[in-house]
């Protein structure tokens, strides 16, 4: 088979945003039409505001939010997010840490990876500065006088802080093995970073497929690996670890970061014409129009879906414990995609329907 990695980046030509015209209309909110998802009941607004409240003390506390930090706080809904992605919560404090999470996920992708103006972030260099990242929660061992210095590097930034005690919230209630396992999901999401980083420098256009293998890595799947500690359980290492396991957790990652691509389009595409994501993807492989491009991956998704409820409704008559875990994979899929679908503060629909 032909290797395509090394192709032109004239191979493709992005189609770029909707028409000008249309970009004006595009203020639909609400559900994707015709999107597969499981409806959720609204966040408790007391809790979500409660938690709100505890992490906007938490990072200013830390003093998470530099000059460069261009981050809408309180536009995110973070507590809201958590609320309804941890339905099964066993306390307000596990909400509060898969808050932290959350935050200093996007601190870092903001402040290291997004390339605005005045941001401090570039695609030259990340791999430098996602290493630092990756060294806030894998810790680095040697002599007492270098350890000592590497934990000055790490107080001395904001992201790096943030990812540091966040993930020690965390290890505080989650067992050695749930925080290598987050640990390790960190590690793939920085790989997916670089891997979108590189396309973009590069401007190439990838297929389909290695669009989608790229977002199997740069997607929320350190989200949900922690759903069973947020719960107040473990799965154990040697379920978590079955290849079938694996797979319905991918599945589970990989539908709801599509949904994510479709309720950023309009967003994105208006910032930056030339942004990936699967429509823009699907339309410049399959030579297509955005629309038919954006309602193309719609049905991607929907099939991804389909396979996620088949496969985990067959491994949840296995065992209590899988049944509890996949249930949790598929409250957090549904609570995302009804955050996404009604925060209108960031995302509006194209006008395509």
């Amino acid at each position: 088979m032909e290797h395509r990695m090394n192709a032109s980046p004239t191979s493709f030509t992005l189609p770029g945003p909707p028409n000008a015209a249309r970009s004006l209309r595009a203020r639909r909110t609400g559900a994707v039409p015709g999107l597969k998802y499981r409806p959720v009941a609204p966040a408790d607004p007391e809790k979500a505001a409660e938690i709100d409240r505890r992490l906007e003390a938490w990072a200013h506390g830390l003093d998470l939010f530099p000059a460069a930090w261009h981050g809408d706080f309180a536009g995110f809904q973070f507590g809201r997010a958590v609320v309804l992605q941890h339905p099964g919560a066993a306390d307000l404090e596990r909400l509060t840490v898969a808050g932290k999470l959350l935050l200093a996920e996007n601190v870092v992708d903001s402040c290291y990876c997004e390339e605005d103006e005045g941001r401090g972030a570039a695609r030259r260099g990340l791999g430098g500065r996602l290493i630092m990242a990756q060294s806030a929660v894998d810790p680095y061992h040697g002599i007492p006088e270098l350890e000592e210095e590497w934990r000055q590097g790490m107080r001395a930034d904001g992201p790096l802080r943030s990812y540091h005690f966040a993930l020690a919230d965390y290890a505080a209630f989650a067992t050695p093995s749930q925080t290598d396992r987050f640990v390790h999901d960190l590690a793939r999401l920085h790989l997916g970073y670089l891997a979108e980083a590189a396309w973009a420098e590069t401007r190439y256009v990838p297929r389909v497929w290695e669009y989608l293998v790229m977002r199997q890595f740069n997607n929320f799947r350190p989200c949900l690996s922690i759903v069973d500690a947020v719960d107040g359980y473990e799965l154990p290492e040697q379920l978590y670890a079955r290849p079938e396991i694996q797979r319905v957790t991918a599945l589970a990652c990989n539908a709801t970061t599509i949904v994510n691509d479709l309720y950023s389009f309009t967003k994105e595409l208006a910032g930056d014409p030339t942004h990936l994501n699967l429509p823009q993807v699907v339309a410049a492989n399959e030579r297509c129009g955005l629309k038919t491009a954006y309602l193309r991956s719609v049905e991607i998704h929907n099939r991804i879906m389909d396979a996620f409820e088949e496969e985990s409704a067959v491994l949840s008559a296995t065992s209590p414990l899988v049944e509890r875990y996949t249930e949790g994979l598929a409250g957090w899929v549904a609570g995302n995609h009804e955050w996404h679908a009604t925060n209108t503060h960031r995302y509006h629909l194209p006008d395509y329907w």
